[in-house]
């Protein structure tokens, strides 16, 4: 990791996971992606990502780690399952995890530019993938 990453932290509202997020974005130049699938809306989620980041999620309480599948079933949303939190999207192919980081549970939240609407919907399953391998994070560990 270089000097010119920053390690944006967050986690769910009750600290049973956290997660710390080390990218050279800068919050105020990057719109995060709101996706308009019925899940992201209801959770007013917003997603960040960098192919070159790395993300560290680290569940201090596994038992209450939630993983949500919805729509072409591929991805894992993380949830919080005592408060309730989404914390980030999880895609698992082979022995490697690529995320993405919903702004909405990093401390930095506010010093993003304001969120761009994306619809994934309108992609194949392959495109998808192919999406999420080119986009998002690829160096990604779960901390039990």
């Amino acid at each position: 990791m270089t000097a010119a990453h920053a390690r944006l932290e967050g986690g769910c509202h009750c600290g049973a996971i956290t997660l710390a997020f080390f990218t050279s974005l800068m919050p105020g130049a990057t719109a995060p992606r709101a996706c308009d699938c019925s899940f992201c809306r209801a959770h007013r989620a917003a997603w960040v990502s960098d192919a070159a980041a790395q993300l560290i999620i680290h569940a201090h309480r596994p038992d209450r780690l939630r993983r949500y599948r919805q729509g072409s079933q591929a991805a894992q949303f993380l949830l919080c399952g005592d408060c309730g939190v989404l914390v980030a999207v999880i895609f698992e192919e082979d022995d490697r995890i690529c995320a993405a980081v919903h702004v909405g549970c990093l401390d930095a939240r506010d010093a993003f530019a304001p969120a761009v609407g994306v619809s994934p919907q309108t992609l194949t399953p392959d495109e998808k993938t192919a999406r999420w391998r080119r986009l998002w994070i690829r160096d990604v560990r779960m901390v039990p």
